[in-house]
């Protein structure tokens, strides 16, 4: 439906819904629940240099409105992501997949980045800054504007897809960093990755999460991400994925206005797998009820 089509760093999307990384998997298992080729495109689960085991379990809490997670970025390595996830995606997937990537070191970002640049399924790469910088003494790249500008120009270095920095929200002036970012080469910017979070269990007085702290995602951060949205979106001139507890076609809209040009879906495909097919197909209804002809219209409606 052309009212819903967005153009994402130069790339047309059908739609502006993006299921987020870490929630979709690599698409196969979605696959087959609904044709995943009706979603704008999805971000992958988050892909490091070597393989990761991740945290120990338990990794995942419950809250009201929400969930923490300290999942710890398990996954097979980018050498078999590209030999053996990217095939099996290619067989129900046919629109470019957004790459989603992390780092312990510069090196590790230019690393990965640039392998997962040569393939021709990826269309944009989405480098999470909230990693650990292991040579920074434990602080994530994206804490500081200076370190999240030197992994942007590593990147963009030995790239020439697309990329998209994840900006962390626990931050006091992400707007400083999403400008670093731009200056440094950033061709987009998506936010806001989890806030942290904490659950102590009554019984045994100990953290409910063996990591003890994690990232708390669902409704409940929905109007940080929209206040952060819009404050990035008015200092920065690059396009803007929006997340951050969405869980509706309203929601959607609100963030658009708000100055995302794509939305990503977090947390609620856990809750309901098809959160996404819904979302994309209500959109019409919802953008009727407000007037709206083109979603490409109201991208930072709101001054």
């Amino acid at each position: 439906m052309e009212r819903l089509k967005v153009n994402l760093c130069g790339l047309e999307m059908d739609n502006p819904i993006i299921p987020a990384s870490g929630t979709f998997g690599y698409g196969y298992e979605f696959a087959e629940l609904y044709d995943i080729n009706m979603l704008g495109t999805f971000s992958f689960k988050g892909t490091t240099k070597d393989p990761r085991f991740g945290n120990p379990t338990p990794r995942i809490a419950e809250c009201t409105a929400g969930m923490i997670n300290a999942v710890g970025l398990q996954n097979p390595g980018v050498e078999k992501v590209i030999s053996e996830e990217l095939p099996k995606l290619a067989k129900c997937f046919d629109k470019k997949v957004m790459a989603n990537v992390s780092g312990f070191s510069i090196e590790d970002y230019a690393y990965t980045c640039e392998k997962l640049d040569k393939c021709d399924q990826v269309g944009w790469l989405e480098v999470n800054i909230s990693c650990p910088n292991v040579h920074g003494g434990g602080m994530s790249f994206g804490t500081s504007p200076e370190a999240a500008a030197e992994v942007v120009r590593a990147v963009k270095a030995v790239t020439t897809k697309p990329v998209i920095v994840k900006l962390s929200p626990n931050v006091t002036d992400i707007v400083a960093i999403a400008k670093a970012c731009e200056e440094a080469g950033a061709d987009g910017l998506s936010l806001i990755n989890t806030l942290m979070g904490m659950r102590i269990d009554l019984k045994t007085k100990k953290p409910i999460i063996a990591n003890k702290m994690g990232g708390f995602s669902g409704p409940a951060i929905f109007p940080v991400a929209v206040r952060m949205v819009y404050q990035v979106a008015q200092a920065v001139n690059i396009p803007i994925v929006g997340m951050g507890g969405v869980s509706s076609a309203e929601d959607v809209i609100e963030l658009m206005l708000a100055g995302a040009t794509a939305v990503q879906v977090g947390a609620a495909n856990l809750v309901d797998p098809y959160i996404c097919r819904d979302i994309i197909n209500d959109l019409p209804r919802v953008m009727d009820k407000y007037g709206i002809n083109s979603l490409s219209e109201i991208i930072g409606g709101v001054k």
